[in-house]
Order: structure tokens, then sequence, then C-alpha cells
């Protein structure tokens, strides 16, 4: 059913029509991108689920589910979404057979395995969720060396990581927190470091503030602006907006017409 759904909106983005939908952009552009990368021409109307493709090219869709690249059934990057399962809990438990065992389970689970075979926005979210922890540990495992080029970098793929799955679905909020709580903890830590100043106590504090606060809303907000851009047609989702937002939209009955404030 969802993949009705949510190929219907990749058709939208490839033919830069207007929609509304409750979920963030990020997803939604990114099964446009490969459908258009891949060949699609969003012509197929996705009027109810289990209509036949017949000459569609939509295996491309289905392959960005960051999911099964090799053939529909395996994928590179669903191998690095276990990767990011397996670096983690090596990292934490020390115990190579614990995060192999883990990764396994992953790889072949039934759920994980069905959801990476459609045009769905789970894969792309938990992409980003394990992207997110595995960042996460891998700076904390950097706590040695702060200020260093490899601390600097997983912080920031931190921030990358929360504002894609932010993007993603409202969902990628339960992440946020655990690295929010992890960010406080750690603070906490450093602030009770009697053999640390507080400038660099501050330090700490704003590399913290740039990377996992001010970067992810940057590149939220950056979504957006890539969203309303391309979808500067005239569409369904018209009505959900201001008349002088439609007056952008070509193709609406207010295009270019002049509406006070």
């Amino acid at each position: 059913w969802d993949e009705t759904h949510f190929g219907k909106m990749a058709s939208y983005y490839i033919n830069r029509t207007f929609f509304f939908d409750v979920h963030p952009p990020l997803g939604k552009m990114l099964i446009g991108l490969a459908g258009y990368l891949s060949g699609y021409d969003g012509t197929f109307p996705f009027q109810k689920p289990g209509d036949r493709y017949e000459q569609h090219n939509y295996m491309g869709m289905r392959g960005v589910r960051l999911s099964r690249l090799v053939s529909y059934q395996t994928a590179l990057l669903y191998q690095i979404r276990d990767l990011f399962s397996l670096v983690p809990l090596l990292e934490l438990s020390k115990s190579l057979p614990a995060a192999l065992l883990t990764a396994f389970i992953l790889i072949f689970d039934t759920g994980c395995i069905t959801l990476s075979q459609y045009i769905l926005l789970d894969p792309i979210l938990m992409f980003f969720l394990m992207g997110a922890v595995w960042s996460t540990v891998k700076y904390n495992s950097c706590a040695d060396r702060p200020f260093s080029p490899s601390w600097w970098l997983w912080l920031s793929l931190t921030g990358v990581n929360l504002a894609g799955a932010m993007g993603v679905k409202f969902v990628g909020l339960f992440v946020v927190l655990l690295v929010g709580l992890n960010t406080i903890y750690d603070l906490w830590d450093l602030l009770g470091n009697l053999n640390l100043s507080l400038v660099v106590f501050g330090k700490h504090l704003l590399a913290r503030v740039l990377c996992l606060i001010l970067l992810p809303l940057a590149l939220y907000m950056a979504m957006f602006a890539v969203h309303f851009t391309v979808l500067n047609k005239s569409g369904p989702g018209d009505g959900f907006f201001s008349s002088a937002f439609q007056s952008q939209l070509i193709g609406n009955n207010l295009h270019n017409v002049s509406v006070p404030e």
C-alpha cells in the first residue's frame, strides 16, 4: 500500500508537481532522484496497490531503499546499514562474535528484507538512525583526543545523520533524543573534570552546539528549500497553502496574481 503512496510522490518530484504530505521531504526526494537517474519518467499513475508497472522503470526507486543494489534482493547500502550496526557493537562490546551475531540477525531479518524490497521510507530512516548511532559511538571513542580531525569528523557526521533521520520521518526525533542525552552526559562529565578549564569546556560546548544543533538545523531547512524549489507547478497540495504561495505555482489559477499581505 505505501509503495503506491510514496511512488506517486516520487512522480510528483520528477514532474515538479506540488503536493502536501505529513512527512518531511528527504526520503521522498531520494526516491524521486533514484527514479529519475534510473530512467523512470514519472508517468505511472500509482492509482491502487497491486497495479502492474508494465514497461515503467520502477526498479531504481526500489533500489534506493538504502537496501538492495546487487540485485532485486541483495544490496550495497543495505549492507552498509548492517555495517552501521556491526561497528558500534564492536566498539561498545569489544566482542567480534557479539557484533557479527547482531549483523547476521539484521541481514537475515524477514521484516528488514521485506521492507528493503519496496518503495518505502522506513529503510532510508533506518539507514540514518543507525548512521547516527555509529557516528556517536565513534566520536565518543575519540574522547581522549578532542578537537582532532577524527573527532570533528565523527561529531559532524552525527549532526548530518540526525538531519537525515529527521528529514525522512519525525520518528527520527528519538535518535535526536538519544544523542542529546549522550551529549548532556558527556558535557556533565567534562564539567566535573577539575583538570579542565572553563575556557576549554566552553569550546567543547560550542563544538557540540555547532555540529549537533546548528548543522542539523541548517541541513533540515536546506531540504525544504530544495523541496519548494523543485515543486514549482500547481498540484494536489495547493489548497493547504496561502493564496500568496499559490500565486508562485505555475499552472495555478492565481499564478503571478498580486496578492496583498
